[in-house]
């Protein structure tokens, strides 16, 4: 594996009385896409709000490698957390301009002045047509879109993507996977994305993890996975069963 960016060590999550996640050991190397799938409570979006360093395990250890650093949520700077973009599934928009959201992350960072890069973002995601339009009049996919816009224009190192093509209609589910896929391959930025759309996963992923019921069933390159998957429960959930 090429260098890696997350590391994590007997990994437990625990809210109240219930273990939600469970990772014995898991590393995500530089530049690739890591699809999580499974059943909705599975773990999916609580491992992905660690690697964003949200939250801070119960027990074991999430890091992350920065330039030769290792960086836990407990010893991230801002810095460090500006590495790391986070897409939801339902995004929050600020009650500005389409063209001010985008630029917002910019903004905080003291980045003025920087309407062509601003510019160029809108045209990636196919907004520059309605850039000074109220977030309030625009469709469930313009919103999202704008919400990819303002995380790619900061050029993250990681992207974490929360099901950010649940419930789209066609168009925008390609738009944002070609982002996605841009931003990977242009931009050698590592993705990890959570999705219920299996053949989301085998379109952009380079390796796919099955978690049920907080433990990581297997993990494979995106092919072995489908293909050749070794644990009877992975080939269910790939073949449409159900499997819990």
């Amino acid at each position: 594996m090429s260098d890696i960016v997350y590391s994590i060590e007997n990994l437990e999550q625990i809210y109240g009385s219930r273990t939600v996640l469970r990772v014995p050991s898991l590393q995500i190397a530089q530049g690739e896409v890591l699809a999580l799938v499974g059943p909705s409570g599975a773990g999916k979006s609580t491992l992905l709000r660690l690697l964003a360093l949200l939250e801070t395990p119960t027990r074991g250890q999430v890091t992350l490698h920065l330039d030769g650093r290792a960086v836990t949520s407990a010893t991230a700077t801002i810095e460090d957390r500006r590495q790391i973009a986070m897409v939801f599934q339902r995004p929050v928009l600020l009650s500005r301009s389409v063209r001010a959201n985008v630029a917002y992350g910019l903004r905080l960072r003291g980045k003025r002045n920087q309407h062509d890069r601003v510019e160029a973002a809108l045209e990636r995601v196919a907004l520059t047509h309605i850039a000074d339009t109220h977030p309030r009049t625009l469709s469930g996919g313009e919103m999202q879109r704008v919400a990819v816009a303002r995380s790619l224009i900061l050029e993250p190192r990681v992207l974490l993507l929360d099901e950010p093509t649940a419930n789209l209609d066609p168009y925008n589910v390609g738009l944002i996977e070609s982002l996605v896929r841009e931003q990977n391959q242009q931009f050698g930025a590592t993705s990890v994305l959570v999705t219920h759309n299996v053949f989301q996963a085998r379109r952009l992923a380079s390796r796919v993890a099955l978690i049920l019921d907080g433990d990581i069933i297997e993990i494979a390159p995106t092919e072995t996975f489908f293909n050749a998957p070794r644990d009877p429960r992975t080939a269910a959930f790939v073949s449409g069963e159900f499997v819990y």
